[in-house]
C-alpha cells in the first residue's frame, strides 16, 4: 500500500517569460508537489534510504528552477517531472507551478499550471532514441546558444539540446520526420525548436546555403555529403563549434553498412574536409553504437571556427 509525500509552497527565484524583458531578471516562483510512492517499509524501519527524501527533492527542484531560463512554465514543469521520475522512486507526480507576481496588473495573486503524470505515461512520452554518446560526452564543452542539427530526422539530438536550453534549428529532407519532431516538441512544451525541410544533397552550384556566421554549434551525426562542408563552416559563428561523427570505411567492410562505401569516410578525410577550423578533438576507431550492442567504426571530430585576430574565447 502506497502513500504520498506532499511539498507545499516551495519558493525560488527563476527566469521564466515569453519576452526577453521578463527573463532578464529572476522572479518569485513557487511549486507544490504531490508524489505517490511506497512509504510503509521506511515507516517500519525508520530508514530514510527506503523512502523519498523530500529535502533532496526540494533541493533538486530549486536547482532546476534557478539553473536554466524558460520561456514557458510548461517547459520548466517538464524538466521537473523528468527529474522526479529519473532520479527518485516516484510512481505518480502532480505539480502546481506558478508565478507569484505575474506581470499582469489585473492579477492580484498568481498564475500557473498544473501537470499530473504517472511514471508509465512519462516513459511512453519519452521513448525517442537516446542522443549519441559522443554528443553527451562533449556537451559540457559546447558553447551555449544557437544550434543547427543537420539531417535531424525525428530529432533525438534536437530534443535533447532543446530540453537543455539551446535554440535549435533542425533541417532534413524528410518532411514527415520533421513533422513528428515538431509534434514531440509541442507535447513536451519545448518552444526553442524550428524545422526546415531542405534537400542538402543537391549538386553544386545548387547546394543550399546555411547562412553566414549564424550558429554557435552545428551537429552532424551519421550523415555525409562532401559538398556541404564549405557551407557548414560558413554558417558557424567565429568561435562556434562543429560536432561531427559518421562512419569510417571500416564499418562498411566489417558490417556492409552503409551499403555504399562512398557514404563512409577515409582515414583523416574529416580533418581535410574541415581545413581552416581548429581541431579540438579527433578520434577514429570503434565507438559505442546507437543500440550499445556492437561497436561502430566512426570518425569523431570537434572543431572550432577561429576568432578574428586579436580576439579570444
Amino acid at each position: 500500500m502506497g502513500g504520498q509525500i506532499i511539498i507545499e509552497q516551495l519558493e525560488f527565484r527563476g527566469r521564466c517569460g515569453v519576452t526577453p524583458e521578463e527573463r532578464a531578471r529572476p522572479q518569485p516562483l513557487a511549486i507544490d508537489l504531490e508524489l505517490d510512492c511506497r512509504l510503509e517499509p521506511a515507516g517500519l524501519s525508520d530508514d530514510l534510504r527506503r523512502t523519498v527524501d523530500y529535502a533532496s527533492v526540494a533541493q533538486r527542484m530549486i536547482e532546476l528552477g534557478t539553473g536554466q531560463d524558460s520561456r514557458l512554465l510548461e517547459a520548466m514543469a517538464e524538466r521537473f517531472l523528468a527529474a522526479l521520475f529519473d532520479e527518485f522512486p516516484v510512481d505518480r507526480a502532480k505539480l502546481w507551478l506558478r508565478k507569484l507576481h505575474p506581470p499582469i496588473t489585473s492579477v492580484t495573486k498568481s498564475v500557473g499550471i498544473t501537470l499530473e503524470r504517472t511514471r508509465h505515461a512519462h516513459q511512453l512520452l519519452h521513448t525517442d532514441p537516446p542522443p549519441a554518446h559522443f554528443l553527451v560526452q562533449q556537451l559540457p564543452g559546447l558553447p551555449k546558444g544557437h544550434v543547427l542539427d543537420v539531417a535531424a530526422g525525428t530529432g533525438r539530438h534536437t530534443l535533447f539540446l532543446a530540453s537543455r536550453g539551446y535554440q535549435v534549428d533542425a533541417t532534413d529532407r524528410d518532411a514527415q520526420a520533421l513533422a513528428q519532431l515538431s509534434s514531440t516538441a509541442q507535447a513536451r512544451h519545448l518552444t526553442g525548436i524550428t524545422t526546415q525541410t531542405v534537400d542538402l544533397e543537391l549538386p553544386p552550384p545548387h547546394t543550399p546555403t546555411l547562412g553566414h556566421d549564424i550558429y554557435d554549434v552545428i551537429l552532424v551525426f551519421f550523415y555525409l555529403t562532401r559538398p556541404l562542408f564549405p557551407h557548414l563552416i560558413n554558417a558557424l559563428r567565429p568561435g562556434g563549434v562543429l560536432l561531427y561523427e559518421t562512419f569510417l570505411i571500416e564499418n562498411h567492410l566489417q558490417y556492409q553498412h552503409p551499403r555504399r562505401k562512398e557514404f563512409c569516410l577515409a582515414h583523416n578525410e574529416l580533418i581535410n574536409l574541415t581545413a581552416g577550423l581548429r581541431i579540438l578533438h579527433y578520434d577514429e576507431g570503434a565507438h559505442e553504437g546507437h543500440r550499445g550492442i556492437e561497436p561502430v567504426y566512426t570518425a569523431q571530430l570537434v572543431a572550432q571556427k577561429p576568432l578574428p585576430a586579436g580576439l579570444s574565447t
